[in-house]
């Protein structure tokens, strides 16, 4: 692909250097952007000539506008120094971005939205720690503390639910996947892109988690951000692009294919067998959360919310539980299958109890709310009850220990009633 891409200048030949200090680079996806892109870049471009202590380039990413904003980016970059624009020819944000820092020759890769929701007064605490070498990559939190946030209740619903998802089901440890304001060494970045599979809006979610997964040091800034109302995201359409693309990276977590050659970084070191049950755990809690919201949306046809996702939650309650016994902890045959689905009976009742809650509770505050914010009150009161059903499973249910005693109670049996049953 990359010699289809059309780019305005080389970067070696916009490389502005002073001494041995580093340059950063900071690359602004585009699609369709005419209306905003020249304010912006010149913005931009101002803020970081007169306050920003490091050489710097701006790099227009665009990726397959069919309105005006490729010329207009040209004509930015032929007028702004440390300017430059390139063209990817197919849609996708995370394929922009792959193409823009795989190429650079910076010492410190970022990116912002074109909208700069984000005040640009972060932007040097956050790539402080990545020029020091503190730190590896460096995101813009709008969930952490000292953050201020301005925007409508349906996006910090479904914000907050999707990192509620992705700290119960893959482990992450970094509270805001979704800001569009993060910066990565470029020879960190470099190595973990051939990695990473998407190319469109989940593509960051899944470099930090890829990070994440090669124990890279992930510094957190609290950033102040005000919505942009004009955002042409499709929240339903990228909220399910992100499931599917969390579902994928579990698998891969599952299969041990989640590496990238990150030279001289190990991993943290996880209680002794959850490193292989968390990713199985999580594929199978994705796929759940979605067979729980398909049945939620049709049963919606016939009853009324509450109904409904009780029916839904018991449904996909006893697979889950089924599956987790067999998949996660490795436990087959019949015996105390009974009881251990009655013991996971226990966590359908914590869900039902939190997912009826939310549903109640937001009926009560926003009458009359929209199918998608009732989906999005699931998923998150969901992600709650993932989180305590997993620690119940594994200190409880599913105890090495416990399974061990049922193990020698069952010795006296014959051995054909007990030889399907196994612990991995």
């Amino acid at each position: 692909m990359s010699q289809l891409v059309t780019d305005t200048a080389a970067p070696a030949g916009a490389r502005p250097r002073d001494g041995r200090r580093p340059l950063v680079e900071v690359v602004v996806p585009v699609y369709n952007e005419e209306r905003v892109l020249a304010a912006s870049i010149r913005r931009l471009h101002g803020y970081l000539a007169e306050t920003f202590p490091y050489p710097f380039r701006i790099t227009i990413a665009d990726n397959a506008s069919i309105d005006g904003t490729w010329p207009l980016a040209e004509r930015l970059a032929a007028a702004l120094a440390h300017v430059r624009a390139v063209r990817v020819p197919e849609k996708g944000r995370g394929r922009a971005l792959r193409y823009a820092w795989g190429h650079s020759d910076a010492d410190v890769v970022a990116y912002m939205d074109v909208d700069l929701s984000t005040d640009l007064d972060a932007f040097l605490p956050l790539v402080a720690p990545l020029i020091s070498g503190h730190s590896d990559l460096a995101i813009g939190s709008r969930l952490s503390r000292g953050s201020a946030v301005v925007r409508g209740p349906k996006r910090e619903l479904i914000s907050r639910c999707y990192n509620l998802l992705l700290r119960t089901t893959l482990a992450a440890r970094f509270s805001d996947a979704q800001c569009g304001f993060k910066a990565a060494r470029t020879e960190i970045v470099q190595a973990l892109l051939p990695a990473v599979e998407d190319e469109a809006w989940f593509f960051d979610t899944e470099l930090l988690l890829l990070a994440e997964r090669n124990g890279l040091r992930i510094h957190e800034v609290p950033v102040d951000w005000v919505d942009d109302p004009d955002s042409r995201v499709d929240v339903l359409h990228t909220a399910l692009d992100d499931l599917r693309g969390m579902a994928r990276v579990g698998r891969r977590m599952v299969t041990g294919a989640f590496r990238a050659p990150v030279g001289g970084r190990t991993r943290p070191e996880l209680p002794a067998g959850m490193a292989r049950q968390l990713p199985s755990f999580a594929v199978i809690g994705v796929i759940s959360t979605l067979a729980q919201l398909v049945l939620f949306v049709l049963l919606r046809t016939v009853m009324g919310p509450l109904a409904a996702n009780a029916v839904s939650l018991v449904a996909t309650t006893i697979g889950n539980t089924a599956a987790n016994r067999r998949f996660t902890f490795g436990v087959t045959g019949p015996q105390r299958a009974f009881r251990q689905q009655l013991e996971g009976g226990l966590a359908f009742l914590l869900g039902l109890a939190l997912s009826t809650g939310g549903l109640a509770l937001l009926h009560a505050t926003a009458s009359g709310a929209s199918r998608t914010v009732e989906v999005a009150a699931l998923v998150c009161a969901n992600g709650v009850a993932t989180l305590v059903r997993f620690l119940l499973m594994r200190a409880w249910i599913f105890h090495p220990r416990r399974l061990g005693r049922d193990r020698t109670a069952a010795a006296a049996v014959p051995e054909t009633e007990t030889a399907g049953e196994t612990l991995r």
